[in-house]
């Protein structure tokens, strides 16, 4: 039987974290520990370029917290816990590789404020993904108010979280909430695709591209440009610049040895 801590798999370059604890997978203070521990294992190897997160079965991604943390707890402890939640969701933000959602079923609260963190959403079409927490008299605390709408507008993150509205994968990817629908059952497998194709990129350029359009968001354009140009100089000094080059003009494969955690 499952102990409803995450588990991780290691298939280097891709590691697979996957939230277990049945049925719907919601969080405890235990499990938002550990995962936040995993998280930071995982950014501390090198080897490990692609981050999937997902949930076992078919029925459920993540449904948010466990609401019986929040009973009977003083102010205080509940705000501990929206730190714990917090860290988390910061990890996934700054993981300096690719990180991919693969989004096996309900994702709801504090699962979508994951999902969210992630580079890519993937989504399987009986999921449904909503913030309901303004139904039981709370609010999204692990960055929704503050990530939603830069993801899919103002309208929509209010539907969400106003009206407690929760939406079907065709209408989360036709307002931007995911980049890709799938079958059920293949989400993880379309995830591990992703990261495939993620791994002929050089770590380096990865890290340095992933780095620049987090900050541009925001950002006036001619400081996004500025920066740009700067780490296109910083990267041509490594040694994956010359081999990225020279491998496409020899029409081979590039051997990369400039890892993500070099560029961080």
């Amino acid at each position: 039987m499952s102990d409803g801590l995450p588990r991780l798999e290691r298939r280097a370059p891709v590691a697979i974290l996957t939230f277990d604890n049945p049925p719907a997978h919601v969080f405890t203070a235990a499990i938002l520990r550990e995962l936040a521990a995993q998280l930071d294992t995982l950014e501390a190897e090198p080897a490990i370029d692609t981050l999937v997160i997902t949930g076992t079965g078919d029925r459920f991604f993540c449904a948010g917290d466990d609401l019986n943390m929040y009973v009977g707890i003083s102010p205080a402890a509940a705000r501990e816990l929206t730190r714990l939640l917090a860290a988390v969701v910061t990890r996934l933000h700054d993981f300096s590789g690719l990180t991919v959602a693969a989004i096996n079923g309900w994702c709801l609260g504090a699962g979508l404020e994951c999902a969210l963190a992630c580079d890519i959403r993937i989504a399987e079409r009986h999921a449904r993904l909503g913030l309901p927490e303004g139904r039981v008299g709370l609010l999204p605390c692990g960055g929704g108010t503050a990530t939603l709408a830069r993801q899919i507008g103002r309208g929509w993150a209010k539907r969400l979280i106003l009206c407690g509205e929760t939406v079907d994968v065709e209408t989360a990817e036709r307002i931007g909430l995911i980049e890709q629908s799938v079958a059920g059952g293949e989400s993880l497998p379309a995830a591990l695709a992703l990261a495939e194709q993620a791994a002929r990129q050089s770590p380096a350029a990865l890290v340095a591209s992933k780095r620049l359009i987090d900050a541009s968001q925001g950002a006036a354009l001619t400081t996004a440009l500025a920066s740009e140009r700067a780490a296109f100089g910083t990267l041509f000094e490594t040694a994956d610049a010359a081999e990225g080059v020279a491998a496409f003009l020899g029409k081979r494969e590039p051997v990369w040895t400039h890892d993500r955690s070099r560029n961080r």
